[in-house]
């Protein structure tokens, strides 16, 4: 008589769906409550450090969970299908940072002006942040090749027109202003400060937009700069360009079509 030895279940299998299962649940927890500022950057940061290092030991498991079945015959192939699954969803995001990360240059605060600055709110920054400092010569040439797009405004306008178009446009986002509005009472320059967050990952940005008249033209000035990372992925130059060619349109309709001749 031939015994046929019974199949056992794979253990690493049912880990592997665990850990993965609860890698995608971390992950959506913290990015909840990092939106809802239940959740510090910093804890958040880490966080996701977590969920990345427990997504690629599910993705473990379910290798030697397959190499498992496939030698010996053991059962889980609908856990380590799912796991691995999950994992590699979760993993995805990371993978597209990663990528964004190597074809992104290493620079984390970006202004149209990169001889004077417009300056930053420091009043609420804290040491765990970026620290802020002039670019370099090295900086403002990588600015300069990659965002060629991060350029000031000028205008033909009154400088109340230029502010007022400014803060129609800063109104429509959901930006946390540093203040009040400034008075343009007897005024040629001012700065207006706020925070900004990143659209997926909500993280905070410091944006100072400085307007000034310097006798002939109105001119516009802008600076993003990420308060954690070392590399902000592309997503302060985003911020500005957007931002700057929603004031272009913001000041073509409040002046109106030139005349016709």
């Amino acid at each position: 008589m031939v015994v046929v030895a019974e199949r056992q279940t794979s253990s690493a299998a049912g880990w592997s769906r665990r850990t993965a299962a609860f890698s995608l649940v971390l992950l959506l927890t913290v990015l909840v409550g990092h939106q809802l500022d239940l959740v510090e950057t910093p804890v958040f940061l880490w966080v996701l450090a977590i969920v990345a290092l427990l997504a690629a030991f599910a993705l473990l498991f379910a290798g030697f969970a397959l190499s498992r079945l496939w030698n010996f015959g053991d059962r889980g192939g609908r856990d380590l299908s799912v796991g691995a699954l999950l994992a590699l969803l979760v993993l995805a995001p990371f993978g597209v940072a990663a990528y964004w990360a190597t074809t992104s240059p290493p620079l984390r605060d970006i202004s149209t002006d990169l001889d004077d600055p417009p300056v930053l709110d420091t009043s609420d920054r804290t040491a765990d942040m970026n620290v802020l400092s002039p670019p370099t010569p090295g900086e403002q040439r990588l600015q300069g090749d990659a965002y060629p797009l991060v350029t000031g405004r000028s205008y033909n306008l009154p400088f109340e027109t230029v502010v007022d178009a400014v803060e129609t446009v800063l109104d429509r986002r959901d930006w946390q202003l540093q203040g009040p509005y400034p008075e343009t009472d007897g005024q040629s320059e001012v700065t207006i400060n706020a925070l900004a967050r990143s659209f997926v990952l909500g993280l905070p940005a410091d944006v100072a937009i400085r307007i000034a008249d310097d006798g002939d033209t109105v001119v516009v000035d802008m600076r993003s700069a990420s308060r954690y990372g070392r590399y902000d992925l592309g997503d302060n130059a985003g911020r500005i360009v957007d931002f700057l060619g929603e004031l272009d349109q913001e000041v073509a309709g409040q002046v109106g079509p030139a005349p016709a001749e």
